[in-house]
């Protein structure tokens, strides 16, 4: 099931729509206030003060959640590339052949979690995490044979390697799967919609001032696709790439 959040422009864009029908329908009932004593809007003031605090609370609890989110996928893209190179360094700790294979097998699986990090595309990339699962089971023969052949101190620091590539490659997976809650988004797009009906409540008047009114929800839908654009992995501006990885590939190529 595609998800709505991968599409920062549609995002900015219903959330802009919404946002603006739900000042618009504040604007129609501000009639009301009009009416009301002044000790009244005195505290209906205090009331939406309190609300637009909270949804900026709210919002910025949100987009330090997508940083963290994106930080901790640049993080596990190096720590795959330093686990790569050390496997294919350790790799001449076996004998001639046996590295040769690794080294190949190696190459190949660098090309695959570089393809991880650049494909947007659903069906290749299970296709690509078919191939990559087809190439750990092929990396842990290739250590498990000479491993158990020669069980020394040596061999073993080849296979710690190896479990450093094949774990690695699963804490990426799970840091790309971790985003921001469902149910977050809807606590934070609820109290948006009873802050621009709260200001639309407090218009005076509703014809002069709707152009003030789209204030807010520009304001509001800004922050919700910077939001979607970061905590969305493969959709958007702001994408994690792999620098790292393509570094290492590039510099393996000549050796």
């Amino acid at each position: 099931m595609t998800n709505p959040i991968d599409y920062p422009l549609f995002v900015f864009a219903a959330t802009f729509l919404v946002m603006a029908a739900s000042a618009r329908i504040g604007a129609v009932l501000a009639k009301r206030w009009r009416t009301a004593e002044p000790g009244a809007r005195e505290d209906f003031g205090v009331i939406e003060g309190a609300t637009l605090t909270l949804l900026g609370l709210i919002i910025g609890f949100s987009f330090s959640m997508a940083v963290g989110r994106y930080d901790q996928r640049k993080n596990y893209e190096e720590a795959e590339a330093n686990a790569i190179g050390t496997a294919f360094v350790r790799a001449d700790l076996l004998p001639t052949a046996d590295a040769a294979t690794l080294r190949s097998l190696l190459r190949s699986y660098l090309d695959q979690r570089i393809l991880f990090y650049t494909i947007r595309d659903e069906q290749k990339l299970r296709q690509i995490n078919d191939r990559t699962a087809r190439l750990q089971t092929e990396l842990w023969f290739a250590v498990k044979g000479p491993a158990l052949a020669q069980p020394t101190p040596i061999t073993a620091l080849v296979v710690a390697g190896m479990n450093d590539v094949l774990n690695s490659q699963g804490y990426t997976q799970a840091a790309w799967w971790n985003r921001i809650p469902i149910a977050a988004w809807i606590l934070m797009t609820a109290i948006a919609i009873f802050a621009n009906v709260l200001v639309g409540l407090g218009v005076r008047n509703a014809n002069v001032e709707f152009g003030l009114l789209l204030v807010l929800p520009v304001v509001v839908a800004t922050a919700f696709f910077l939001i979607a654009d970061i905590d969305s992995p493969r959709g958007g501006l702001i994408r994690v790439g792999a620098p790292n990885l393509q570094s290492l590939a590039d510099s393996l190529r000549t050796q």
